[in-house]
């Protein structure tokens, strides 16, 4: 079984707005912090955002105020909406564990160009 599978990428102007959703299995999703991390070409990967099994959400400065992470704990997906997507927000997007990692899915591309 996969453990993680993130869809809902695509080709965005800027300004525009994209929801992806990660569905998790329940082994991996039950109890565990979640967030979702970038990877820009040439770049390393990065933490985008997090939110614990409560709700309890945190940001990287670069997306505070555009993007928004939620969970639904009953159907073992997270998701993140982003906002105002801007040119440097083009990555590879992935989820994981917030605190130790799973293996990585293959991630969703978001591109952001005129």
């Amino acid at each position: 079984q996969v453990p993680l599978v993130e869809s809902g990428g695509g080709l965005v102007q800027p300004g525009g707005s994209l929801r992806l959703s990660c569905a998790a299995s329940g082994n991996i999703f039950r109890n565990n912090d979640m967030a979702w991390y970038r990877q820009a070409p040439g770049k390393e990967r990065e933490l985008v955002a997090s939110i614990n099994r409560f709700g309890s959400t945190d940001y990287a400065d670069f997306v505070k105020g555009r993007f928004a992470i939620s969970r639904d704990n009953a159907e073992n997906t997270v998701f993140l909406q982003m906002n105002s997507l801007k040119s440097e927000d083009t990555a590879v997007y992935y989820c994981n564990l917030r605190y130790g990692f799973v293996n990585w899915g293959k991630g969703t591309l978001v591109t952001v160009s005129s």
